[in-house]
This record gives C-alpha cells, sequence and structure tokens, in this order.
C-alpha cells in the first residue's frame, strides 16, 4: 500500500517542476498548478513535523494564489 506521504511527494514532484517550468515560459497556468501543488507540500510537512516547511508552504500558497490574480482576473491596461 501506498503512503500519504509518498502520494505527496509524487504531487511535489509533478506539479511543482511544471509550475515552475511553466512561470518560466511566462506561462499563466505555471500559478494554478504551484497552487495546485501546495496541498501535497502542506501534507508532507506536516506529517514529517517540519514546521518550517509547513510555515513556508502557507506563504507560498498565497504567492501562487496572487499570480493567479494577477494573471487571470487583474485589469490589464
Amino acid at each position: 500500500m501506498i503512503s500519504l506521504d509518498t502520494i505527496a511527494q509524487i504531487g511535489i514532484a509533478i506539479f511543482g517542476v511544471a509550475a515552475v517550468i511553466l512561470v518560466a515560459k511566462k506561462n499563466k497556468w505555471g500559478f494554478v498548478l504551484g497552487l495546485a501543488s501546495q496541498p501535497f507540500w502542506l501534507i508532507t510537512s506536516y506529517l514529517n513535523k517540519q514546521w518550517g516547511v509547513f510555515f513556508l508552504s502557507i506563504i507560498y500558497l498565497f504567492s501562487w494564489a496572487l499570480g493567479i490574480y494577477n494573471w487571470f482576473y487583474k485589469d490589464k491596461k
């Protein structure tokens, strides 16, 4: 049986790497994938009691959300 932590690590690898690549290419969907990776970061940091990473994951969550707002919803002038 595959553990929740293993699933979280796979999610981090897939969504996290894809997000960084897309953002580097100035593709707005990278922010969506980055936000999708945050639950995996929160799960694995909580399970492993890595409270610094857990706190940073919350900050990253808001950073990815800000990117989504700027790229998808903010009025372009």
